[in-house]
């Protein structure tokens, strides 16, 4: 299989690039860079935009992993802005279930935290200047897209049982029309406040105070105690070496980890004579994903909780003994594990001087818990249902702990500078187009465009559901692109096949790669409203 002509051109720049999932979020990136801000004021900027123009995906109220690779040092770092469960979230105070959507789905918001902490660390431009174009995005309002118009018809429900989300994100309780303006002035005057009084005053100040008595108001158990004592961390990346280059991902509490594994698992295997989009290639992915997620599920949890023997689960002997229990001609029985179906957004900037930031942000499922917390105009997560309540789990609910995420941002170095930057929504989902996008880029030498728009499969397993109570169907769910004889191969092989449309297949990748001579070459998905820019 060749790669198909694609949908959208390779963006092609030297001083600067960035790729998000909606233009206008992208478009805020340039004009960082442009005006001489470097790729973490171009992630701010991002960052902000999204939170307005992406609703259905991520927000003030959700959390966030930058992962930021900075070129005159040499070294990777990553932020992690995710938030621990409220104090008062106790198992028994959720001894009935742990409820998917709702006020009691709120976890403590994480996001703005971990984008101070980025910025105080690599910005170049004011704080201030970085949210001028969200402000006006959220006073002025923004067009609902066609793709907007789908989540908001899918959770409609979700948010009419808050009038406040019904009425800044709905049409007479229905999903607007295209082209509808959605104007948010409260979370306008949030911002605001947030760009002239800095990411403190999210959790300590008047903004906090209103902030904590609007969710006690809702009914969410986040409490100015719980956004007192929060602060984001500076993580070490993870990583590994694959044919040559070296991927980095997010730490734990970040399931990062498992692609690292999937990848070093694919490694046994010479991948590119097997042949793009042939069953051969799919199966032996979608065998390494199942021996992943099973050790993500024995390893997978905040590292207060459990510490995973990274030495020993990314080791090449390990993944080598894992790999030699592939069977190439049957697939392997599905071990308990799980993916979801997650509302997330993934971008990546990169500038001149070889500086880039992946970074992912999420309110979890579609427009998070519906909540939003009085006239601040934030939408509230619903980050508690990635929680387990079994007594051994080790994601078992704890107060005042990060839950395990799937949010994970790859970082990719060549002979120790930049090569790649990309990722992806889309819950566990994110670590199965990861694996394909990055094996399709060095594996089968494809640009970022072509591996955005690479047909694409994921596979799903009961009991490994990302949300409470983590149960559903055994699918592998494929893209109508990949021929028909290699559909029935697998499910010849006991793959439980499922087909989809031509790009009705999960997730919504960015992608930025950097040459050895300085260009930058981006790609965005054509599933849902990502764009690419450079200069």
């Amino acid at each position: 299989m060749h790669p198909q002509r694609c949908y959208r051109p390779l963006i092609i720049g030297r001083r600067g690039a960035v790729a998000a999932n909606h233009p206008l979020a992208a478009q805020a990136g340039l004009m960082a860079l442009r005006t001489g801000g470097n790729a973490v004021d171009a992630a701010v900027a991002v960052a902000a935009s999204l939170a307005v123009v992406e609703p259905m995906m991520s927000g003030l109220g959700g959390d966030a992993f930058y992962h930021v690779f900075d070129a005159k040092s040499g070294r990777a770092s990553v932020f992690n802005g995710t938030g621990p469960a409220p104090l008062a979230a106790t198992p028994e105070r959720y001894a009935a279930g742990i409820p998917r959507t709702g006020p009691l789905s709120v976890s403590v918001p994480g996001m703005v935290a971990g984008l101070g902490m980025m910025h105080r660390a690599h910005g170049r431009l004011p704080w201030r200047d970085l949210f001028a174009e969200a402000i006006r995005q959220a006073r002025e309002g923004f067009g609902a897209s066609p793709h907007y118009r789908h989540f908001a018809g899918d959770f409609a429900a979700v948010l009419r049982a808050d009038r406040r989300s019904a009425e800044r994100f709905l049409h007479d309780g229905a999903a607007p029309p295209v082209g509808s303006w959605i104007v948010q002035s409260d979370l306008a005057r949030t911002l605001e406040e947030i760009a002239a009084e800095g990411p403190e005053c999210f959790y300590r100040g008047p903004l906090a105070r209103r902030f904590a008595a609007a969710c006690a108001a809702s009914g969410a158990l986040v409490a100015e105690a719980d956004l007192d004592r929060f602060e984001a961390e500076e993580q070490a990346p993870i990583r590994i070496d694959y044919r040559g280059y070296t991927v980095l991902e997010a730490p734990p509490n970040s399931t990062g980890f498992v692609l690292l594994q999937e990848l070093k698992i694919a490694e046994n295997f010479d991948l590119a004579a097997m042949g793009l989009g042939s069953a051969d290639l799919v199966h032996v992915l979608v065998e390494a994903k199942k021996l992943a997620f099973a050790d993500r599920e024995r390893w997978g949890a905040e590292p207060r909780t459990i510490e995973p023997p990274f030495d020993e689960l990314l080791s090449a002997e390990y993944c080598t003994r894992l790999a030699a229990g592939i069977d190439r001609r049957r697939a392997a029985p599905l071990r308990g594990i799980a993916d979801a179906a997650g509302d997330t957004t993934y971008f990546c900037t990169a500038d001149a001087d070889g500086n880039a930031v992946s970074g992912i942000q999420s309110l979890n499922s579609g427009w998070g818990s519906g909540v939003t917390a009085g006239d601040t105009g934030i939408l509230l997560n619903n980050r508690m249902a990635y929680w387990h309540l079994d007594p051994g789990h080790p994601n078992r609910l704890r107060p005042g702990r990060r839950v395990r995420h799937t949010m994970n941002p790859p970082l990719v170095l060549k002979d120790g500078k930049l090569w790649a930057v990309f990722g992806t929504p889309g819950a566990d989902n994110q670590v199965q187009v990861n694996l394909q996008v990055l094996t399709a880029m060095i594996d089968f030498g494809l640009d970022p465009q072509q591996a955005a728009e690479l047909p694409r499969w994921t596979s799903n397993a009961s009991g490994q559901y990302a949300n409470y109570p983590h149960d559903g169907p055994d699918v592998l769910t494929m893209e109508r692109r990949f021929a028909e004889a290699v559909r029935r191969d697998l499910a010849a092989r006991g793959h439980p096949v499922d087909t989809v449309g031509d790009l009705d297949g999960p997730c919504s990748v960015e992608i930025i790669r950097r040459d050895g001579d300085g260009t930058l070459y981006a790609g965005s998905d054509p599933r849902r409203d990502g764009w690419a820019l450079a200069w």
